[in-house]
């Protein structure tokens, strides 16, 4: 096309308006010619897991703790002492697998949303085992002992705590921590 002085479009003898012109449009799809070559499908190899994708759990390993002890301690500093583990499992996590939030966040997350810790740290301590290629003990879904059972006598966090900390020491005892 071609323009005139009034910037109007002029329609070229060629053209016909409205119409793609036959360079503009692709050509019809068709499907490839079936060989006996061809015969045999494709052999697709199924992806790995996302969890492990990235870093292998070479890191240092993490400190086993009692979980009586952590109990107790919790009892005794009326509570203060979930934020120390917090802090400390989730640091230690971060350090070994190069993955997860961290102690300073953690910390974060456990003074101002701390019902969200339960999920985390169980979710943490399950991708543990998962960057293993091991069926995880504990997943994010295991903190819902934690809140749902939270008034019946603080059972529920008894539960997810029992569950949670013998996972993590169970990790950390495969490879080869030992009760300190």
């Amino acid at each position: 096309m071609t323009e005139s002085s009034d910037n109007a479009p002029l329609e070229t003898p060629d053209e016909t308006p409205g119409e793609p012109t036959a360079s503009a449009v692709p050509p019809p799809y068709q499907a490839p010619a079936a060989d006996a070559s061809s015969a045999t499908p494709e052999v697709i190899e199924p992806l790995a897991p996302l969890a492990t994708v990235g870093n292998p759990s070479t890191g240092p390993v993490g400190q086993v703790r009692g979980t009586g002890a952590c109990i107790l301690l919790t009892i005794v500093t009326l509570g203060f002492y979930t934020w120390y583990w917090y802090y400390k499992t989730s640091q230690e996590m971060k350090e070994h697998s190069g993955e997860g939030i961290g102690g300073g966040i953690a910390l974060l997350l456990a003074i101002l949303v701390g019902f969200v810790m339960p999920f985390i740290s169980s979710h943490e301590a399950g991708n543990l085992y998962v960057r293993q290629g091991r069926k995880p003990p504990v997943t994010a879904i295991t903190g819902l002992w934690y809140i749902l059972l939270s008034w019946l006598f603080l059972i529920g966090p008894i539960v997810w705590f029992v569950k949670t900390n013998g996972a993590l020491n169970d990790y950390w005892r495969s490879q080869g921590a030992t009760q300190g």
